[in-house]
């Protein structure tokens, strides 16, 4: 048996450029990891996938992303076997976290591994973006700009390492919904991402938290006033910079240490009834 964690993502920006001829949108933002992570137990079976959750309402069947990662693997290589998952779910569902996605790219990771294959990171994105656009960062993680409908990546400087709150509401937000009802007219700025990479290019975390930016904000905040209001109470408290993370409804905070962060998570949970966690900006993920 083998463990493979899957780490969680927050934006650092989100711009959509447009609409492409396939219905997907043309994006650029900038993303990066968070160590909050699920984790993966995978062992060898004679034939088949067995995934077992521990989140009552979570899938355990196709319609899991971790699930059809391993069945998109054992296809396309004729594997003489099957697998299966125990998943221990801790980040939120329908979040603005990659939580899917992530779980698909651990399982990408983990069948490379229990079955030897040799496969290099590049080569698992190209099978990631078969099934969603977020899962070849999330296999690869760390800082990296992502482009065309998210599946195409540059590694860009590593974020300087920072503590990160992040509060869930008790709201689910549709990725499909927030996209479809995005016009850029109501979108008040767009990020400047040419700024962020050459702060980045500098180790400058503060200019980089004063340059975050995500122009679906615009969307989902009218939806649901909550969102603002997460935001307006960790920069009160003294947070970095706040922002939405993805299509939401997760915000984030970025702060100067982890004291002020455990702080911050403090004052959320006596003040909110979000799902609150206290975590930190991660590097890049190994290939196994």
């Amino acid at each position: 048996m083998i463990t493979v964690n899957g780490n969680a993502k927050i934006n650092l920006t989100l711009d959509i450029l447009g609409k492409r001829e396939d219905g997907y949108h043309e994006v650029e933002m900038v993303m990066q990891s968070i160590g909050l992570h699920d984790t993966l137990e995978m062992e060898k079976t004679g034939e088949g996938i067995f995934l077992e959750v521990d989140r009552p309402g979570l899938e355990a069947d196709e319609r899991n992303l971790a699930w059809r990662a391993a069945a998109l693997m054992l296809e396309r290589f004729h594997l003489a076997g099957g697998v299966r998952i125990r998943l221990k779910k801790r980040i939120p569902i329908a979040a603005g976290l990659a939580g899917g996605s992530t779980d698909a790219a651990a399982a990408f990771r983990g069948m490379n591994e229990l079955y030897g294959l040799g496969l290099s990171g590049e080569e698992l994105c190209r099978l990631g973006a078969e099934i969603g656009s977020d899962i070849p960062f999330c296999i690869l993680g760390g800082t990296m700009l992502s482009t065309g409908r998210g599946e195409v990546l540059e590694r860009l400087p590593d974020f300087p390492r920072m503590s990160v709150v992040l509060a869930k509401p008790n709201i689910s937000v549709s990725t499909a919904w927030a996209y479809k009802n995005y016009d850029a007219r109501g979108a008040e700025r767009h990020p400047d991402n040419g700024a962020v990479q050459r702060a980045l290019a500098a180790g400058d975390g503060g200019t980089v938290a004063k340059l975050l930016c995500n122009v679906l904000e615009s969307v989902t905040m009218k939806e649901h006033r909550i969102i603002s209001d997460y935001k307006q109470m960790m920069m009160e408290q003294g947070a970095l910079a706040s922002m939405m993370s993805g299509s939401g409804p997760t915000v984030f905070g970025l702060a100067e240490s982890e004291e002020k962060a455990e702080e911050l998570a403090a004052f959320l949970r006596r003040a909110t009834d979000a799902e609150v966690f206290v975590t930190q900006t991660v590097g890049k993920t190994e290939v196994m």
